[in-house]
């Protein structure tokens, strides 16, 4: 008997290699899979690397109305050949067109994951264009999956879809955390010595890490600033920054790029598709992001023994408990990162305390095994609905 269809889309295929590593090899075992996104070569790897077929449409990520209305009727046309069981869409564009182009292809199991909305951060028209866009998305839905009770509080507090569609599942994110990979005891000491000298940081300095876009909705503006007025009170600390620029979206102040490009201790390292071996030489992650889903990547940090700090926004509190295994500050505060960041190298006592007690909180919280297993025993449930 043929395997049941699945579709799995996403805006741009480094959402699925970041967002989703590993689910579709996994759900291809119960499933034949397709991968939907842009960027055809890239779509194309993942899809070898992950053993499940792959279709490239291509998304744009800005408001396009022509564009996205053609990537709609591919969509639609694709569906109509193929009749999968379930679509299953993430990222807002992929969200929206995958959607409605399965409604109208009246595939029967839709269903969306909400990981992160940036109309959080998004004001007047553009809020409302928004607004009615993640309505119809969800009401084209048969469900919808927020990442974090903070956003399925969210979602019921702006009226988008009705409660019962709505639910987290396991205990939030999308993927999980490979707990197995994400281990500090795969780096020896000699491997991160080796690092810190092609980084050219000294082996004493306390380092900070940021994994992530570098934009201004992450926090990196407070965390620069925050980190300058640090060096004139402490010194031997360093700051790694480990993601892209994305100057066309949410570009950072004029003044941060060039307080980046001119500290000698400020390391932007751009995207790195292994960010265990920073994790490694660093001490605590600071994330002071305006905006999230469930983020990944402190999930991560604490799987590598890392204490995070972190806004005090949904998905972040989720994860991190204050003075457990992090740091809640305030969001857009630079002087409560700068605050946070000193506490950290003040107070060793409770420095150590979340230090050891970070990797437990993720490996008894959030292994990915866990998260596939029960997003699988969902599809078996809504299947057995029809």
């Amino acid at each position: 008997m043929p395997k049941p269809k699945l579709i799995r889309i996403t805006t741009v295929p480094l959402s699925l290699e970041k967002l989703l590593e590993g689910q579709l090899q996994f759900m291809s075992g119960f499933f034949e899979v397709t991968a939907i996104s842009s960027e055809k070569e890239r779509l194309e790897k993942f899809g070898v690397s992950e053993g499940v077929f792959t279709k490239h449409i291509e998304f744009t990520r800005k408001i396009t109305p022509i564009k996205d209305l053609i990537t709609v009727y591919k969509l639609y046309k694709y569906f109509r050949k193929e009749k999968p069981l379930i679509v299953h869409t993430h990222t807002p564009k992929a969200g929206i067109a995958g959607m409605l182009a399965a409604f109208l292809a009246r595939v029967p199991i839709r269903l969306h994951t909400v990981a992160g909305l940036p109309l959080m951060e998004t004001v007047g028209l553009k809020r409302w264009i928004l607004n009615k866009v993640e309505k119809l998305t969800y009401q084209c839905a048969t469900n919808v999956y927020p990442n974090s009770i903070g956003l399925l509080d969210f979602i019921l507090s702006e009226k988008f879809c009705e409660p019962e569609k709505l639910k987290v599942l396991a205990n939030g994110s999308s993927n999980g955390i490979n707990t197995s990979y994400f281990n500090p005891s795969q780096y020896t000491n000699a491997t991160k010595q080796s690092l810190l000298e092609e980084l050219g940081i000294p082996e004493n300095n306390f380092i900070f890490v940021f994994i992530g876009r570098l934009v201004a909705d992450k926090g990196v503006n407070e965390l620069v600033l925050s980190f300058e007025k640090l060096q004139k009170v402490k010194k031997d600390i360093s700051l790694l920054l480990v993601g892209p620029y994305e100057s066309d979206l949410d570009p950072l102040f004029p003044s941060t790029i060039s307080s980046i490009n001119s500290n000698s201790e400020i390391h932007s390292l751009g995207y790195q598709q292994d960010v265990r071996p920073y994790f490694s030489i660093s001490q605590v992650l600071v994330f002071p992001s305006y905006r999230e889903g469930f983020p990944n990547v402190v999930l991560q940090a604490g799987a590598m023994g890392l204490p995070s700090i972190v806004s005090n926004i949904n998905g972040c509190n989720e994860i991190i408990t204050d003075k457990l295994n992090g740091l809640l500050i305030p969001v857009k505060d630079d002087t409560a990162i700068y605050d946070a960041m000193l506490t950290v190298l003040e107070n060793k006592d409770l420095y150590c305390e979340m230090k050891n007690k970070a990797r437990a909180e993720i490996v008894t919280k959030y292994e990915r095994k866990e998260v596939f297993e029960a997003l699988l025993l969902e599809y078996r449930n809504l299947e057995a609905e029809l």
